[in-house]
């Protein structure tokens, strides 16, 4: 099964990369890694030309032009882009555990789709952990606010990983599902314009086809980095989307990955 890992990112190279470093130390690597960037200036380029060397692996770099918050978009584009049978999705700011990709490939499953979670770090150490480039952490270690996600243990997560079927935790920060099920759904819905909740309406849609949730505990861990909120100005709209396809149990949206893939096969 061939996977591609896909990171999405905005403006703050310092933050990727450090998760281009925590990738380098993977114990298995994904067969492509995909850099989904929502309008970054040229610094954000410079950084991935930089590494592209450093992989074995192709490093590739999708960019939008800057046009406000259109995560829907930019992941779209990668998914289109992406080789890979499985997918996996990231933010730009979370480091990666080194068995992550390891992690979520082990526990794919067919008709599932995974959600993991994500160790916080305060502002404090957020500020000292991109000052010196830290990419390893322990769980006691000062500066990590939810310190037993940090915990990894393949044991302990058999037992307190579960299946449920519910919107909330929902965020694809740490996320992962097989090609076929996005594009069963049209992936990413494009009307959300602005942060917050395109993330649970893409999966009401994968609900409404019959693809489940695997919540992974103690495994597919993940550092997020601590940055100011993103502005909300959008969410009471982006409410109402989400409402409308739950009641109608939308299991297809019009604005959606179709687009892109047309233009890929034209290619």
């Amino acid at each position: 099964m061939k996977s591609s890992l896909i990171i999405t990112t905005y403006n703050w190279s310092e933050a990727l990369e450090l998760v281009l470093l925590s990738i380098l130390e993977q114990t298995v690597l994904p067969n492509e890694i995909l850099i989904a960037d929502d309008g970054s200036t040229s610094k954000t380029k410079e950084l991935i030309d930089n590494y592209r060397q450093k992989f074995t692996t192709p490093l590739i770099h999708i960019w939008q032009e800057d046009n406000g918050f259109r995560a829907s978009s930019i992941r779209n584009k990668a998914i289109a882009k992406a080789n890979g049978d499985y997918i996996i999705l990231i933010d730009g700011d979370m480091i990666l555990n080194r068995y992550f990709i390891e992690d979520h490939l082990k526990n794919a499953k067919k008709n599932y789709f995974i959600q993991g979670g994500r160790v916080l770090l305060s502002k404090k150490k957020s500020t000292k952990v991109i000052q010196h480039k830290q990419i390893k952490f322990f769980s006691l270690e000062k500066g990590l606010q939810n310190r037993k996600n940090s915990i990894h243990s393949t044991i302990v997560s058999n037992i307190f990983s579960n299946q449920k079927k519910t919107l909330k935790g929902i965020k694809t920060c740490n996320f992962s599902f097989f090609k076929k099920d996005a594009l069963l759904v049209n992936g990413f819905n494009e009307s959300f314009i602005g942060w917050g909740r395109e993330d649970s309406e893409f999966v009401a849609r994968l609900y409404n086809n019959g693809v489940n949730r695997q919540t992974i505990k103690f495994n597919c861990i993940a550092y997020h980095i601590w940055h100011n909120e993103n502005s909300r100005k959008n969410l009471s709209n982006n409410d109402k989307l989400l409402e409308l396809t739950i009641e109608k149990r939308l299991k297809w949206c019009d604005n959606g990955i179709d687009k892109y893939l047309k233009a890929e096969n034209e290619s």
